[in-house]
């Protein structure tokens, strides 16, 4: 399934349209805003600080802000705010500084076998943070090359893992449980395939991108939805990851899933039941409707089509009128909705909420 007219660069860079009536009816600047002062806190927070003055990126607030936040042109912002391009001083840092940086979680600390872990995360995140910048810029910039260097000599070349990267695990669905390596090795894709400069055809990463691409493939159909979602986007953004009917199946399945109300619930793209009990409310969640928006109209899927028509008019009315952002819950424990920890999941959902919104105007 062929994305349709919509170049990538486009909505990373903000080359926006006249606002339509959909892109009117929700609060830009202020999701912005929230979104902006989401990344401050995090940069602040003693519990994010790491070596030589950074911190570490995120799944759940750093990176998707990093990938939402170039929409700032359709604002009329002149310039990157100040936030991203201190993630992005940040990751180049580290980057630069890769041998001399402690990892996320040592093992001397976290236990074995954090550090790996660590490891391979960031190098996933940094490539994607800095590549995502880049392919707003038109140009592959030698950090960059420097961060997928550092990511590719961490791929696992044997086992099964093979094709695939060390992932942080702390029993914390969706990013941090039981397979999400497999949501990381997307995340690489993406990375590879949004890199300009045609970097994702470069002879000498051929061999690594093979591995990648077979990894994710490899009974996919077997994977729950939710990384049925990521390889979706993933495909989207590296050409022909999937088939034209693979992509099909995949996205009549999650339009499956889909609420009444239009939205989707994040309970239902995964097994994450807990031992301790906990449950979150049921109903459609803007993360999982957000995510799936996305990554549906990026593989092709028209907003004019019925199920995206609901699915963009859910997520206009679901945000907060007064703080600009798209509310989450937790999948792994009950927090006070207003606190540091309980904005976590609001941030990606905030973020994609953005990205979906945007990318609908073609």
């Amino acid at each position: 399934m062929r994305t349709r007219g919509v170049p990538h660069s486009r909505i990373l860079a903000g080359r926006f349209p006249e606002p339509t009536a959909r892109s009117a009816a929700w609060d830009q600047k202020g999701a912005a805003t929230y979104l902006d002062d989401r990344a401050i806190w995090w940069k602040n927070w003693s519990v994010s600080d790491r070596d030589h003055d950074t911190s570490c990126a995120s799944c759940h607030t750093t990176v998707p802000y990093a990938l939402a936040r170039p929409a700032r042109a359709a604002l009329g912002e002149p310039s990157p705010a100040f936030p991203e391009t201190e993630l992005q001083d940040d990751v180049s840092t580290r980057v630069a500084l890769w041998n001399e940086t402690n990892p996320y979680y040592p093992d001397q600390r976290f236990g074995l076998p954090k550090s790996s872990e660590s490891r391979g995360t960031e190098s996933i995140l940094n490539a994607l943070v800095l590549s995502n910048r880049d392919a707003q810029e038109g140009h592959l910039n030698a950090e960059t090359k420097k961060a997928f260097e550092n990511l590719w000599k961490l791929q696992f070349t044997r086992g099964d893992g093979t094709g695939a990267w060390a992932w942080l695990y702390f029993d914390l669905a969706p990013w941090e449980s039981e397979g999400a390596a497999y949501f990381g090795a997307a995340l690489a894709a993406i990375a590879v395939g949004i890199a300009p400069d045609q970097y994702a055809s470069s002879t000498e990463i051929e061999g690594q991108l093979a591995s990648l691409r077979e990894y994710l493939l490899e009974n996919y159909a077997d994977r729950s939805p939710f990384d049925r979602v990521m390889l979706l986007w993933a495909s989207s953004e590296l050409s022909g990851l999937l088939t034209e009917e693979q992509s099909r199946l995949i996205v009549d399945g999650i339009l499956h899933l889909q609420n009444n109300d239009g939205g989707w619930s994040l309970t239902s793209l995964g097994s994450w039941d807990r031992e301790d009990g906990y449950r979150p409310a049921p109903g459609s969640d803007a993360y999982a409707t957000g995510l799936i928006t996305f990554a549906l109209q990026k593989s092709g899927v028209s907003p004019s089509q019925k199920n995206l028509g609901k699915a963009l008019d859910w997520l206009v009315k679901n945000q907060n009128p007064t703080k600009g952002y798209w509310p989450a819950s937790s999948l792994n424990k009950e927090h006070e909705p207003t606190s540091e920890r309980g904005f976590m999941l609001t941030d990606a959902a905030t973020a994609f909420a953005v990205l979906a919104l945007t990318y609908a105007d073609p």
